[in-house]
């Protein structure tokens, strides 16, 4: 909006809005906007959710007997404050004539919206199960697909239903319109594998934030046709603009983890967790570096697969693989604390996202 209406309609009378057409700088003002409006607002919005709810999150029954009585009366939904502080300052600073900003804000809001109800049947029913499995995928999926088909509406890019390949230059496989549904399974993913991340204090917003400024990269990268070429990567024009958005996220990640260090005084919730991961899983694929994605964030793909094989082979053989999933809860009870976990996963994370950027030059 300020970029807008400020540098679009004065630029041309004041040299110094020049600065405005430059993304990174706008990117690094959405950055610091996102940061303090969650630093500003979080003290009142914690008191207000704890008066809203009363008892908090309601806390597994079947995990570490030590997060029954630690986690208690802990508030959730925090991630209201992360999405807010991202869509003022994209809307602030992004150009809003951008379909890529305006379809991330989309899966953010849209996403959000159906965590902020699952968060609530927590809340209202003190159960943690909150919303029915089935009911949650398909409002996902429904939002997934709407939003990815109005910005492939305005995407002029000649490859935008291939799937590029990371190291290997010049290699993509078409899937024709079958991309739609690889698409949506991406964003999906990418939205279930953070909210199951975000089950101790800190874990979550330490992967998205550093998966957040690795796609800042990206998407800088993908979208400056100079960049691209030398890199040998897709170019799409008008993506770069979605670093802006991912500049927001990073500020409102820090500023979340300001509260949401252990011990956690507000939890992200669903509300945050499924919109970070869906708008993450959205800017992979608008970026062509959809088979990045596990590789920066390898953490949330360890927390999904552990899981999926804990419940499979469960079903099998009436066994555990794991002493608990997701595997943060493994290692809990292998004796680590709870700091032990999320900082050392936190390192991995760093790790990972130092070698994803590396893919890049490695064509």
């Amino acid at each position: 909006m300020f970029y807008n209406i400020v540098y679009k309609l004065l630029g041309a009378n004041y040299s110094i809005l020049n600065i405005l057409r430059y993304v990174t700088f706008r990117s690094i003002c959405a950055f610091f906007t996102s940061m303090f409006i969650v630093l500003i607002i979080g003290p009142r919005a914690i008191r207000f959710l704890r008066t809203f709810q009363l008892n908090g999150q309601p806390i597994r029954d079947d995990g570490p007997a030590s997060h029954i009585e630690s986690k208690k009366g802990t508030p959730t939904m925090g991630g209201t404050m992360i999405i807010l502080s991202v869509c003022f300052s994209s809307l602030l600073f992004a150009d809003l004539s951008n379909v890529f900003v305006l379809t991330a804000l989309g899966i953010m809001l849209g996403f959000g919206g159906i965590g902020a109800l699952d968060d609530y049947h927590k809340v209202k029913k003190h159960d943690y199960h909150g919303m029915a499995g089935k009911k949650k995928f398909l409002l996902q999926v429904a939002v997934a697909s709407c939003c990815y088909c109005i910005a492939h509406m305005y995407d002029s890019f000649d490859g935008a239903f291939s799937v590029f390949f990371p190291i290997i230059k010049n290699v993509h496989i078409d899937l024709g319109w079958f991309f739609v549904a690889w698409a949506v399974f991406v964003i999906v993913g990418s939205s279930n594998a953070v909210n199951l991340t975000d089950g101790l204090d800190g874990l979550a917003v330490g992967p998205v934030t550093m998966t957040a400024i690795c796609f800042a990269v990206i998407s800088y990268l993908v979208g400056n046709s100079v960049f691209a070429e030398y890199l040998k990567i897709p170019c799409v024009i008008g993506v770069s603009e979605l670093c802006v958005f991912l500049g927001a996220l990073v500020g409102a990640g820090l500023g979340f983890m300001w509260f949401n260090a252990p011990p956690a005084k507000v939890f992200m919730g669903d509300t945050g967790s499924i919109a970070i991961g869906g708008s993450l899983g959205y800017v992979a694929i608008m970026t062509k570096q959809e088979l990045i994605l596990p590789i920066v964030g390898g953490i949330f793909v360890l927390e999904a697969v552990s899981v999926i094989l804990q419940v499979s082979y469960f079903k099998l053989a009436r066994k555990r693989i794991f002493l608990m999933a997701p595997i943060h809860h493994h290692f809990e009870r292998l004796g680590w604390s709870e700091p032990t976990v999320v900082f050392r996963f936190w390192i991995i994370s760093i790790a990972l996202g130092v070698a994803a950027l590396a893919t890049l030059k490695i064509r």
